[in-house]
């Protein structure tokens, strides 16, 4: 039986990215091989209910250094006492370097470790990870190897839930929601209460959002007929199955979008700074997934002087909700 751990800290998306090794290294080394990570508290949440991750070291302070860190230490003497055959490292940050060094393994590859050969043209986060691991599978394994999640049953959650046969969800927040200052991966609330309105006298609608951003869905209501808000009410393991059980999900560039293309149901991403080929929900041989973008020449934009500098997110703004339900119009979601 072969011991893997798999370094990878975050947000939600980047761990849900690094999903893509799981089934794979099982596929190589048989089901039985025991698979632990190490991961930001919040995020590892998402392997609550997934049978394929034996355990989860949490590391919710990354620059601590190692002698200072009880949480590190632990990751470091958990791998002397059982010293694991295989590390994953798929951190680029300093922080990590002591940790990497001192963790027993009998092989290490990845970030700081290793330089896997990334074809040209190759960019999005997925395929970078996708081939970091590239040379502990076959070609066959490795060509199948993508996202996937296990979480709550989705029937159970239709159940639990009260929810119709066919649904589709929309997920107006995103990480940047809280933050004092322009939230430039937002679509207007007016935007949101428009396309809920609309899309609400087609299909049962399904709102979904985190605890913390209670306060930000009050913009949006009164929600019409056949709406269900479950904004607050769904843990993680919870909402990977609820989002599993719809016909589709509607969000920004944010971790619902990921979500959802992790577990195949059809995602119409909203995208205007953040490029969708790096970071965008990621298409795999067995979903869809639709970039819904204005395509401006400013864009994309994410984290560069030109983003710092703009004072209106007009790559976002632009984006009407006649885009976006005609949209989802010529994907038949209704």
């Amino acid at each position: 039986m072969k011991r893997v751990l798999i370094i990878r800290c975050g947000a939600l998306g980047d761990l849900v990215y690094a999903t893509s090794v799981i089934d794979a290294l099982k596929a190589q080394y048989g089901e039985d091989t025991l698979i632990d990570f190490v991961a930001t508290p919040s995020s590892a949440a998402i392997f609550k209910k997934d049978p394929r991750v034996h355990h989860i070291f949490p590391l919710q302070h990354k620059k601590i250094p190692l002698p200072l860190s009880s949480q590190k230490k632990a990751v470091v003497n958990a791998s002397r006492k059982e010293p694991y055959d295989i590390l994953i490292n798929f951190e680029h940050g300093k922080q990590f370097s002591s940790l990497i060094e001192k963790i027993q393994a009998e092989k290490k590859i990845g970030a700081q470790l290793t330089e896997p050969k990334i074809p040209e043209g190759v960019t999005h986060m997925v395929d970078i990870i996708r081939y970091t691991f590239k040379e502990l599978v076959s070609e066959e394994i490795f060509q199948k190897s993508f996202p996937r999640l296990v979480g709550s049953d989705k029937e159970e959650m239709r159940k639990k839930y009260g929810l119709s046969k066919n649904f589709l969800i929309i997920s107006a927040s995103n990480s940047h929601q809280k933050r004092n200052r322009i939230n430039y991966r937002a679509w207007d609330n007016a935007h949101w209460r428009e396309l809920i309105a609309r899309t609400a006298q087609e299909k049962e609608v399904v709102i979904i959002g985190a605890p913390s951003e209670r306060e930000f869905f009050k913009e949006l209501l009164p929600y019409p007929q056949n709406v269900v808000d479950l904004v607050g009410k769904t843990p993680l393991a919870d909402l990977i199955g609820v989002i599993e059980a719809a016909d589709a999900l509607v969000a920004t560039d944010t971790g619902t979008a990921h979500i959802a293309s992790a577990v195949n149901t059809e995602v119409f991403a909203l995208i205007g700074p953040t490029p969708a080929n790096v970071t965008g929900p990621y298409k795999s041989l067995y979903n869809k997934v639709h970039i819904i973008s204005l395509n401006l020449e400013c864009s994309p934009c994410y984290k560069t002087e030109r983003m710092k500098q703009c004072r209106d997110n007009i790559c976002m703004k632009g984006i009407s909700t006649d885009m976006v339900y005609e949209r989802m119009h010529q994907a038949a979601v209704f």
